[in-house]
């Protein structure tokens, strides 16, 4: 297997810390903040990640596939979660430390909960509004009630982070795209 070649595209608005492992070709959207020691890897093919995505401390994305791995406009990665799915679509959250298989694909306002472990033997798309819990990956249908709510407290948090997050570390910077 040939070398990872490092490519990496940062949006000059946004907000990666220095300590972010990176690996492979990655691209990160406008307004996106990947907190200190996050991973992200390319290890087959290439990343692109939306804008507005919140990637906080030990989450691990990985891509082992040789397509293009898609993640959409503000999704938020919690703590020490491990993504490495093909496709993520938009409003998703994929709380603390859960897991989410390669033969996983996610769509829209899907929440993946805390501590679950999404491996399906065969692939499967989760479709929009999609809620995983408990310790058995159970799955249901949310409502889509208190989904603006959720996106203003998600802006907030994401200015919150925006202003907080360079006056403790430092950070790499966008190539002006």
């Amino acid at each position: 297997m040939p070398p990872i070649r490092d490519k990496f595209t940062i949006h000059s608005k946004a907000v990666v810390c220095q300590d972010v492992e990176l690996k492979g070709d990655i691209t990160i959207g406008a307004g996106t903040i990947v907190h200190p020691k996050a991973t992200i890897f390319a290890i087959a093919g290439p990343i692109v990640i939306g804008s507005g995505c919140i990637i906080e401390e030990a989450t691990i994305i990985v891509n082992r596939r040789k397509e293009v791995m898609r993640i959409g406009d503000e999704n938020l990665f919690e703590v020490g979660c491990r993504v490495e799915c093909p496709s993520i679509g938009d409003f998703n959250t994929v709380s603390a430390r859960s897991r989410v298989h390669h033969t996983v694909r996610i769509s829209n306002h899907c929440v993946i909960g805390v501590g679950c472990l999404v491996v399906p033997i065969e692939d499967e798309v989760l479709d929009d509004f999609t809620v995983v819990y408990g310790p058995s990956a159970e799955r249901r249908k949310w409502s889509g009630r208190g989904k603006v709510q959720e996106m203003d407290l998600r802006r907030k948090h994401a200015e919150y982070l925006r202003e907080m997050i360079p006056k403790f570390n430092r950070l790499r910077r966008g190539d002006g795209v």
